[in-house]
């Protein structure tokens, strides 16, 4: 009898373990979900204009406040078209695109019947959607058709649409906010990475205020309606940046907000009713919203396992739109009515056939780098993962430099921890969202000191006893790119493969070819990275991958955008021509039509399929063959 009751335990234990593995997605399913982005109001307030990629690529959508329901507005098959508003007082609308990911975006005006127009035209004009004027007869953008370094604010009459030049800017200023009556525009200067200026112009009398402080950032964050405060984020006076309310009267500052963490930014409702302020705090986005008057809390929803990412408010100030995602789900789009508190949700973008039960939940974690110094992440542990199932791990290192991992969904990385791979995200020093000083750590000291973080973090994999220590890879997208470049050639003992997604791998080039409209802003890359016109130029080949190819000794992969006016293809092919010398395996895989970051659905799937068929040939060493661009999961 006892012999039978353990048989039966034993059986009941087993279908128990199997009904509690989760279920594998393939990459399809996984890019069956939608990614949406925007939210405006509609003048009548009854709908939503937003972006989504349910087509493939991103087309314009309008949503149904009242029932939900959704109709496409374009149909674009070749490039991704993104909402930018609806123009004020009539059903016209305003969106941006660039060229196959060449980041020379214009805007458009798009009619009721179909029919659109290039408003910025010009062959290299750079532009970008400024805001509205405060009797709503103005478009108001900046461009950089007179001179391809800097940007020119101009205006455009809603109707005839001819530009106007408002602002030459002959110094090379980033143009911030301009107030509604266009009396005020706010100008920054950078100077390094982690310090600008920050300027007051008032058109009427040429005046120009600065309002900064040396050595400290500053991030303009707009104008009150009656134009008598000036809002701003500065980490002056402590490590995290605070939102302040500035008096050109006075000349005279005052703290709005501040908090142990960074105020990302903030926005009033139309008529200053209103306030939301955005914090980052510990990776995660955390919003709050108060009455203006009093700054008195109002109480935003209660949205289960959500994180409220951004909002935005209708003209009549009695709806809030709320974009919501987590680490499991993409994000999707409410509307909070502020007069009944009642909140609908507009949108669902996760594919049906996912539950994400059997998806992984972020988790914040810390560890020590090889000084000491703690290194924040976010880790996606695998469901299954034990000590008697043991699991392949990935470092993942963001891009940047001073970029930042968050909570958040990525549909990659879900793939991956679906598919058996641990992943930690690190946060090394030169990240951004911890303070000022952690920021500045990597100053000079990129390929070092941020690469030993890289290191101990596979170390903290490894020393989880349900990972298999042998089998640890790193993967990275942009400056994180550069970072799985610089682990293969200077650490080329410490991980089993690499994957490499658009990355640096010749400082001196890269830095040479930053592209015009990045004018204003290179000297202070130079003086984070260095100057490669200068003596400077023999440390950026000292940490340039390209140039000690010969030290790569386990595979790597290679994704690439031929449009990418960053890290220029030649990038990636002269590393991957350099690897293949040392009898190494190497992927490689160009995509025509992308840029600096990949944004068509076909493109996403073949190439993070083969990601993950990479990773389990090298990694896992299972059995697959490469390349194999035809298969499904």
């Amino acid at each position: 009898m006892k012999k039978a009751s353990f048989l039966i335990m034993l059986l009941c234990i087993t279908v128990f373990a199997q009904e509690t593995k989760p279920k594998k997605y393939s990459i399809e399913q996984f890019y069956e979900n939608t990614r949406v982005a925007g939210g405006q109001f509609s003048n009548d307030e009854t709908k939503l204009l937003i972006s989504s990629d349910e087509s493939g690529i991103f087309n314009l959508y309008e949503i149904n406040i009242a029932d939900g329901s959704k109709k496409a507005i374009t149909n674009s098959a070749e490039e991704s078209l993104f909402a930018v508003d609806y123009v004020p007082g009539s059903d016209n609308i305003l969106f941006s695109a660039d060229k196959g990911g060449n980041e020379i975006n214009h805007l458009y005006l798009l009619k009721p019947d179909g029919s659109s127009t290039d408003l910025t035209p010009g062959e290299n004009e750079k532009v970008s959607f400024a805001g509205w004027s405060g009797n709503n007869q103005y478009m108001y953008y900046i461009s950089n058709k007179r001179n391809p370094q800097f940007f020119d604010l101009y205006r455009m009459k809603v109707g005839s649409w001819e530009p106007e030049l408002l602002y030459e800017n002959k110094e090379g200023y980033g143009i911030a906010d301009i107030s509604d009556s266009g009396k005020y525009i706010s100008l920054t200067r950078s100077i390094t990475t982690s310090e600008n200026k920050l300027f007051l112009l008032d058109r009427e009398t040429g005046e120009m205020t600065e309002i900064s402080k040396p050595g400290f950032n500053y991030s303009p964050t707009g104008f009150n309606k009656d134009e008598t405060e000036f809002y701003y984020t500065t980490n002056h006076g402590g490590e995290f940046s605070s939102l302040m309310a500035y008096d050109p009267d006075s000349k005279t500052s005052k703290v709005l907000y501040e908090t142990n963490w960074d105020v990302m930014y903030s926005s009033l409702s139309e008529n200053d009713k209103y306030r939301v302020i955005a914090i980052n705090e510990d990776g995660a986005n955390k919003l709050i919203m108060w009455e203006n008057k009093t700054q008195e809390a109002i109480d935003l929803p209660e949205i289960p396992d959500g994180n409220i990412v951004s909002a935005g408010f209708s003209d009549s100030e009695e709806l809030l739109r709320l974009t919501v995602g987590t680490s499991k789900t993409p994000n999707n789009i409410y509307v909070l009515d502020l007069k009944t508190n009642n909140l609908k949700k507009l949108t669902n973008t996760l594919n049906p056939e996912i539950d994400p039960d059997d998806l992984v939940a972020a988790e914040v974690v810390r560890y020590e780098s090889f000084d000491g110094l703690e290194i924040p992440a976010i880790y996606y542990k695998p469901l299954n993962a034990s000590p008697d199932n043991k699991k392949p791990a990935l470092v993942w290192v963001h891009g940047g430099p001073g970029g930042q991992s968050r909570v958040g969904y990525s549909a990659l990385i879900q793939y991956l921890a679906n598919h058996g791979y641990a992943i930690l995200a690190v946060n090394n020093r030169g990240s951004s969202g911890y303070g000022a000083s952690f920021y500045k750590m990597d100053d000079k000291n990129h390929g070092e000191k941020d690469l030993q973080d890289v290191i101990w973090g596979k170390k903290w994999l490894a020393s989880r006893d349900y990972i298999n220590k042998d089998q640890i890879g790193i993967i990275g997208g942009s400056y994180g790119g550069y970072m799985t470049m610089a682990a293969m050639t200077f650490e080329p003992d410490e991980f089993e493969v690499g994957v490499n997604i658009f990355g640096v791998t010749n400082w001196l080039r890269t830095l040479r070819s930053i592209p015009p409209y990045w004018e204003s802003f290179k000297n202070a890359l130079y003086e984070e990275l260095g100057d490669p016109n200068t003596q400077d130029s023999i440390r950026l080949r000292k940490i340039s991958p390209l140039f000690h190819a010969q030290n790569v000794k386990n595979p790597i992969m290679v994704l690439q955008g031929a449009n990418d006016p960053r890290v220029l293809q030649v990038e990636s092919d002269e590393i991957v021509a350099a690897v293949k010398n040392n009898d190494v395996p190497v992927e490689y895989m160009v995509f025509p039509d992308e840029g600096h970051g990949f944004i068509k659905k076909e493109n996403e799937i073949k190439g993070y399929r083969q990601i993950r068929l990479f990773l389990d040939k090298y990694l896992k060493d299972e059995d697959v063959n490469l390349p194999d661009q035809g298969l499904k999961d």
